[in-house]
């Protein structure tokens, strides 16, 4: 039987420097003294501005406007080479609608390659947006160019603080965001912090199902002054994961939707899909590459909804007291695990990212960097998990005994983690393939996890390339179900792990990443968002790659001054 081939819905369009906390303490009456972050309905800009999607003579510009009378309202758009608009270089028009939520795009496409620009919204009402910047892709010859990079912020869970950091900052070319953007889910799940929700102003009370629940998730989650003064300030590239639509989501269904109460699931993906193009300055392709000059390309996959195949069980395949766990574990992972249908991507986009792998290195850039979803590199339980546990725990004879049983089948490559790139073994050796083929120098960029991990890839007893991948911004991760040492829990899997080079399973933040000719560098901030606003960084991370060696290795060339400390 021919599978029906799905066709997403289209959409048009370390502590900071001096310099940086003067900008910082020049917002800082909205970023750090609100009450509220309330976002009411008003007339006017009610989200400030944004950019993102960036080419080498194009890029997304973005808004929100709602006119007086919430009626359709054209917007002229002006693009400066200064902050005083007095080198203009851009003028066009957009149109605000109600349809599209009032969001608007526009792409000015006579840019100029590695340039900062300014931009403006104006109304005929006479309001002005704030006035953004932007940077268009650098082409020819390119020594260095540095991504900020993010991933899982439940606004729930803990304060932008990650945000409010990278927006202070002056040494970033790009933002990255690797999913989890904003979080469907209801607002009183277990790692919500009483009144949060309430305090930000979050909004549906409910999980969100409908087109008008995303909306509003969207315009809530945008009302945080950190993350709009991030946006205002560089270019981001998103890409939804799974909390964009629904947790555990596959191209024909997500584990936390059901039919019987939430309606259609491709209702309910579609309505995710809109509200995220019309919030983002993304265009509706839902993956693409972008050249950085003739230093990398980086890869934008999509690994939630056009092709990836439903997660497996594992307990449906080892459940039963008849069974023999392990004969039971070695069938699962001999037969339906590794079954080569199963795939991440679908087997389009898995060829469109072969053939781009070996072009870009036909091309001489140095690097090729993915940026995706979940993470790729293997970890097992430990053995050995007393560490996990702090002198208060109260872990039942069931929980104890499934670790038990995850550590057993470990040992025998039987993955815990069935919504990873793990529980995809056939694809993911595909593309470990297509790499090593291509003779790519590999960087693999990884979210969804909510902690911080860096991982050596390997295929077939060859290095093939890393995987950094980044903590949450602020969703908890494994230290919302372990309260144990973090330091001793790290490194029980590092132990048991051999693909697994570090981790950090206890803080949030984000991830800077310094792209070299012969290197690059990476640094874990970890920023504390659990309890209080502030940018303070708790300790930093960093681990480096030379280029050819497709290896990890601990540290990094110093950061500059201006962001060091």
């Amino acid at each position: 039987m021919t599978k029906k081939k799905f066709t997403l819905p289209s959409s048009p369009l370390p502590a900071v420097s001096r310099r940086s906390l003067l900008r910082a303490s020049a917002i800082s009456p909205t970023l750090f003294m609100a009450s509220s972050l309330r976002a009411a309905p008003q007339p006017a800009f009610t989200h400030s501005v944004a950019s993102g999607d960036p080419e080498q003579r194009s890029i997304t510009l973005w808004t929100r406007y709602v006119s007086p009378d919430a009626e359709p309202a054209w917007l002229q758009v002006e693009v400066a080479e200064d902050e005083q608009f007095e080198r203009i270089v851009s003028r066009t028009s957009a149109l605000s609608v109600p349809g599209k939520d009032y969001c608007v795009h526009v792409r000015p496409d006579n840019l100029q390659p590695g340039n900062w620009y300014y931009y403006r919204f104006r109304a005929d009402t006479g309001e002005v947006s704030p006035t953004g910047r932007t940077r268009t892709l650098p082409e020819g010859p390119l020594n260095q160019f540095r991504i900020g990079i993010f991933s899982c912020a439940n606004a729930t869970s803990g304060w932008f603080n990650a945000y409010a950091h990278a927006a202070a900052r002056d040494d970033l070319d790009l933002l990255v965001h690797l999913g989890d953007y904003i979080y469907e889910s209801k607002l009183d799940r277990s790692d919500a912090l009483e009144g949060m929700a309430e305090l930000r102003g979050i909004e549906p009370a409910h999980e969100a199902v409908s087109l008008s629940d995303y909306r509003k998730r969207y315009a809530s989650y945008r009302a945080d002054p950190g993350l709009q003064e991030l946006h205002r300030r560089f270019p981001i590239i998103v890409m939804w994961d799974d909390h964009e639509t629904v947790n555990n989501s596959w191209t024909d269904g997500a584990a936390n939707h059901d039919p019987a109460t939430e309606g259609r699931w491709r209702d309910r993906m579609a309505a995710g899909v809109q509200a995220f193009q019309e919030w983002l300055p993304m265009r509706s392709k839902p993956y693409t590459q972008y050249q950085l000059g003739d230093l990398a390309t980086l890869f934008r996959l999509e690994t939630r909804l056009i092709g990836r195949s439903e997660q497996l069980d594992l307990r449906d395949a080892i459940s039963g007291g008849e069974k023999d766990v392990a004969a039971a574990a070695i069938a699962f992972r001999d037969g339906p695990l590794n079954d080569p249908a199963r795939t991440m991507m679908g087997a389009e986009q898995e060829q469109w990212l072969a053939d781009g792998l070996t072009a870009s290195t036909a091309s001489g850039r140095k690097w090729q960097i993915l940026a995706q979803q979940v993470i790729m590199g293997q970890s097992r339980m430990p053995a050995d998990f007393s560490a996990f546990f702090g002198p208060d725990d109260r872990i039942s004879a069931k929980k104890l005994e499934e670790m038990k049983v995850s550590a057993r089948l470990s040992a025998i490559d039987v993955p815990y983690h069935m919504d990873r790139w793990e529980g995809y073994p056939a694809a993911r050796r595909r593309l470990l393939q297509a790499s090593q083929e291509a003779n790519a120098d590999l960087v693999v960029l990884s979210g969804d996890s909510h902690n911080a991990w860096a991982f050596n890839l390997e295929h077939g007893g060859q290095p093939v390339g890393v995987e950094l991948a980044v903590q949450g911004v602020s969703s908890l991760g494994m230290d919302k179900r372990f309260h144990g040492d973090p330091i001793a829990i790290a490194e029980r899997f590092v132990d048991a792990s051999p693909d697994l080079a570090w981790c950090d399973t206890s803080q949030r933040g984000y991830m800077v990443l310094d792209v070299q000719t012969d290197h690059i560098s990476n640094e874990w901030l970890f920023i504390p968002s659990r309890i209080a606003r502030s940018v303070k960084v708790s300790g930093t991370h960093q681990m480096q790659v030379a280029r050819g060696t497709r290896k990890l290795a601990v540290g990094s060339l110093p950061l500059p001054k201006a962001v060091s400390g």
